[in-house]
């Protein structure tokens, strides 16, 4: 094998072993979430990051980037959230066709109650993988 084609399986395993390790952690955290606050991870996400705005607002295309989704699933996703009382859409005044969202009182309530379950299951799973040899790399970093 050249060095050139022992350089791309190197960034491919590495690729991989980054994949693994994405589902491993998405998997425990969308079981845990939807068992204990019917939330799904991206639901959890999109609540998480408009709370963390801090008065300062997110247009759609903004949040979409944030949460690594679609502009169409993110909207379909906020209109969700929005009909579970857990967001509020309202039009940018300085440009009407720029549309935000907030967190709502109920939807930071649940936020709060769901933080810790997020945090202990993220905790969990990065603790198994640090125990196996080609995840535990990766594991480190994220800790």
């Amino acid at each position: 094998m050249a060095i050139s084609d022992d350089a791309v399986e190197a960034r491919a395993q590495g690729w991989r072993t980054l994949a693994a390790l994405h589902a491993k952690i998405e998997d425990r955290l969308e079981k845990a979430l939807q068992k204990e606050h019917g939330l799904s991870v991206s639901e959890y996400t999109v609540l998480d990051v408009l709370a963390r705005q801090d008065g300062w607002h997110m247009r759609m295309q903004q949040l979409a980037r944030a949460v690594v989704l679609s502009q169409s699933a993110t909207t379909r996703l906020v209109t969700r959230l929005e009909n579970r009382g857990l967001l509020r859409r309202y039009l940018c005044e300085d440009d009407r066709r720029g549309i935000y969202s907030e967190v709502t009182p109920d939807g930071r309530e649940l936020l709060e109650r769901a933080g810790p379950t997020h945090d202990s299951v993220l905790k969990e799973v990065l603790a198994e993988a640090a125990e196996q040899p080609e995840l535990a790399p990766l594991a480190a970093v994220i800790t």
